[in-house]
């Protein structure tokens, strides 16, 4: 069985890929699953790490740039089918799931023109641009969130959760403490911007510092700050003399779990299920630029069920920030009724569900042939 993944663009396009990637493997381990990305997205870096090989295709964002950017990625979209027929002509996949970004219009595109069976996962709550296209086209459609069965065909349209890969679940807390030089005796906050980092975060959690001197001696960080804050966040650590790690990039992503005893993130779709799936209490400050607000739309939903708390980013200042790590780092039951809130809405299952359907599409397809 040849299956093909394809999307980018973001951590959390890719992550739910890999996750798939991964219950298909444990399936049927002869499973070839091929991915078809971009050279200029995170999966050009991510896949080769995970050990699936990758093929490229041309294709640009629509979404949030210029006029002439949108003309462009227009342009590109067609020389993206041209890559997708050539790449789905050569590999003869049975299925091809997109996993959502401009990567993934093409292929599921062309699949559909081809005849080939195809289906989309949709990890928001509002779906993007390209999901709503494809939604049109594609055999089935996985959503994370049950207001999302509104955006597409109801009849192949299923509520499957966010897919998270395997290892999230299984992280070993003794074992982040030594992979990331952290203290056993304090307490942990891990921060994370999304694959690139967020500047606003950045500079919040530096600011943080000067309203939390007291807790200098009993907190550290682990601190994804992306490649371009980096080199200013670790000089500020050094200066306000806080501990901690800080690291562009985190690929260690379920010890970075296991050691958090609270989370400061973005809110994206992927962050959550992961974060759920654990149950983390956590400090989300939702992305204010989201197509849809779905960030905010995400961490609302998660702020009912008092799992999180919520800060605006347009609100997001140091002294904000600093109040609500001292409320949790004080108030144990307070993060203890989030964990289990948390783990409530948590659908570690979301992959096998996805699969499920997939292998569903393929047998239909088979005996229609």
């Amino acid at each position: 069985m040849r299956v093909i993944i394809a999307g980018g663009g973001t951590g959390g396009h890719i992550f739910p890929g890999v996750a798939i990637a991964e219950e298909l493997k444990r399936r049927e381990e002869k499973t070839e699953v091929i991915f078809i990305g971009t050279e200029h997205g995170i999966e050009a870096r991510i896949i080769p790490r995970e050990g699936y090989p990758i093929k490229f295709l041309r294709a640009e964002g629509f979404v949030g740039v210029s006029l002439l950017r949108k003309v462009k990625a227009l342009w590109k979209m067609l020389f993206s089918i041209v890559d997708s027929y050539g790449i789905l002509k050569a590999v003869s996949p049975d299925i091809v799931i997109g996993v959502g970004g401009y990567a993934s219009v093409g292929p599921v595109l062309t699949a559909s023109i081809m005849s080939i069976p195809s289906m989309i996962v949709e990890q928001n709550s509002v779906p993007g641009l390209a999901n709503k296209l494809l939604g049109k086209f594609a055999g089935a459609v996985g959503v994370t969130y049950q207001e999302s069965i509104s955006f597409f065909p109801r009849a192949k349209t299923f509520f499957t959760g966010n897919p998270i890969r395997t290892r999230i679940l299984t992280g070993n807390r003794d074992a982040a403490y030594d992979i990331f030089s952290l203290d056993r005796s304090k307490f942990t906050l891990f921060v994370f911007g999304g694959s690139s980092g967020a500047r606003n975060i950045n500079r919040a959690v530096v600011d943080s510092f000067n309203h939390m001197l007291d807790l200098k001696d009993k907190i550290q960080f682990l601190h994804q700050t992306g490649d371009r804050d980096y080199e200013l966040v670790r000089e500020s650590y050094r200066k306000w003399g806080f501990s901690g790690t800080v690291a562009p990039f985190i690929y260690q992503m379920a010890e970075a779990y296991a050691v958090a005893d609270i989370m400061i993130s973005r809110a994206g779709a992927t962050t959550l299920a992961e974060l759920t799936a654990v149950g983390k209490p956590a400090i989300l400050i939702p992305y204010p630029y989201a197509a849809g607000r779905h960030q905010e739309l995400n961490a609302g939903k998660l702020l009912e069920l008092k799992a999180s708390k919520m800060i605006l980013d347009q609100a997001l200042t140091g002294e904000i920030l600093a109040e609500n790590i001292r409320e949790l780092y004080e108030n144990k039951e307070l993060r203890h009724e989030m964990e289990r809130q948390s783990r409530s809405v948590g659908r570690p299952d979301a992959a096998h569900k996805i699969v499920d359907i997939a292998m569903s599409l393929m047998r239909k397809d088979k005996n229609a042939k």
